[in-house]
């Protein structure tokens, strides 16, 4: 399909836009419609208007095509059609990144009268209406642009490569493949179809909706998006801001030997050994008379069962074993696979500490034990279910929940055709993940699957 839109050469500057205080070394332009190497030639006439082989880049001087003044020396590349990111004619500018040279250059472009700036996400939007890429591949490139550490690079790029795609696109065949199968039995009752084929559409719609529920069930696309929860918890005065502070590296939490100085929940957020964490400090856990301790006690305790990890911090002057017991089995979430139990003031106390990581906020020893022992639990987390990949957004989620919702009315509907529109609208909200919506691949697989020889 042409849109309306394809008709008109669009250009941005595609790399940081240069400032005073950080001015780039190069700039890159790029241009992309069907007068893009229209407007190449038109920038370096000075060059006798001949523009280099398509995919070769070509040193070029760069003049604004109203003055015939000089803006810079670059190098000069164009790409042709279909065959490029967009689908379209693209064309690129290699300049100095000055202020000066990005502004002119951008502004002799304008001047041409053909062409006009690109829309946020303009480049992205043609790729995906040529068919360069679906929406799952369009959604990675964002992720990796906004990634902050190493593992949401890497499933950025994985999710790019098409795992993500292939995924949905192969439940949507096997669903495409159940509807023409159902459809067949609706439409030709009377024809030689396979025995029992009711039955077998049952059992492929339970195990497509299985795999989908099992899918909806793995946060661990959730946990790299938006940050591993972790929370400090831990009685009143253990030292669970200090610890907050030598982890983030800074006074994030206020630090005071007053009890009960933390009332809300203070987040920092951490790299912790590519995987992105999302630290929370907690009021201290004990009975109080006072209304706003007792709400933050309860936030605390929310944040706790919330939480993808729990760190209990404990004071090594006290009786902390008993301390521990104490609140592991009034924390319902607590996981021993995965919380850790941290004895802080290790300095203060003679003797040594056993069942419990020793940690001394004040001197930091421990801390690398520490480190170590929240990223093998972090890394566990995220290992659980990595047998596909993960899901990664909200978008996709309200698409699946949609779909198996609607799998799960398939398998209970009174009549063939009620349960074939179930279907149908679950493959249509597939669909929608991926922006594949082609009406046309129900009759291919009818026919393919029961018509060939008729």
């Amino acid at each position: 399909m042409v849109l309306a839109a394809e008709a008109e050469t669009i250009y941005a500057l595609g790399t940081p836009a240069p400032t005073r205080a950080r001015p780039g070394a190069l700039a890159v332009i790029r241009l992309s419609g069907p007068r893009a190497s229209e407007a190449l030639r038109a920038l370096t006439s000075g060059d006798a208007g001949r523009l280099p082989p398509p995919r070769r880049l070509a040193l070029r001087s760069v003049r604004d095509p109203a003055t015939g003044e000089v803006i810079d020396r670059g190098l000069a590349v164009w790409f042709e059609a279909p065959g490029t990111e967009t689908g379209e004619t693209m064309a690129e500018l290699h300049l100095h990144g000055g202020r000066a040279v990005v502004g002119a250059a951008l502004s002799a472009i304008h001047r041409l009268g053909y062409c006009r700036l690109a829309e946020p996400g303009e480049f992205t939007r043609r790729a995906f209406e040529h068919g360069r890429l679906d929406l799952t591949k369009a959604e990675a490139i964002a992720d990796l642009v906004a990634a902050e550490t190493d593992e949401q690079r890497r499933a950025a790029l994985r999710q790019m490569d098409g795992a993500l795609h292939r995924l949905y696109e192969d439940w949507r065949d096997q669903g495409l493949r159940l509807l023409a199968h159902l459809e067949a039995a609706i439409d030709f009752p009377d024809e030689d179809l396979p025995a029992g084929l009711a039955d077998e559409v049952a059992v492929g719609i339970e195990a497509l909706r299985g795999a989908i529920v099992g899918h909806l069930d793995d946060r661990r696309g959730e946990r790299l998006r938006e940050g591993l929860s972790i929370a400090i918890i831990g009685p009143p005065n253990a030292g669970k801001s200090s610890l907050l502070n030598l982890l983030a590296r800074r006074d994030a939490a206020i630090v005071s030997e007053t009890a009960g100085t933390t009332r809300d929940v203070i987040e920092v957020h951490l790299d912790l050994g590519g995987w992105p964490v999302v630290l929370a400090d907690t009021a201290g856990l004990r009975p109080s008379d006072d209304p706003i301790e007792q709400e933050g006690v309860r936030r605390a305790q929310a944040r706790a069962a919330a939480a993808d990890l729990r760190v209990l911090v404990l004071d090594a002057t006290t009786d902390w074993r008993r301390a521990r017991d104490e609140l592991v089995a009034a924390t319902e979430q607590w996981d021993p696979a995965h919380d850790v139990v941290v004895v802080n003031k290790v300095d203060l106390v003679a003797l040594p500490v056993a069942g419990a990581l020793p940690v001394s906020a004040l001197s930091g020893a421990g801390l690398p034990e520490l480190l170590q022992s929240l990223q093998r639990s972090a890394e566990s987390l995220m290992q659980e279910g990595a047998g596909q990949p993960p899901l990664t957004r909200a978008r996709h989620r309200a698409a699946l929940e949609e779909c198996q919702a609607s799998l799960a009315r398939a398998l209970v509907a009174p009549e063939l055709a009620l349960a074939a529109e179930d279907l149908r609208l679950a493959m249509r909200a597939l669909g929608r993940i991926t922006g594949a919506l082609r009406i046309d691949e129900l009759l291919d697989v009818i026919f393919r699957d029961f018509c060939i020889g008729k």
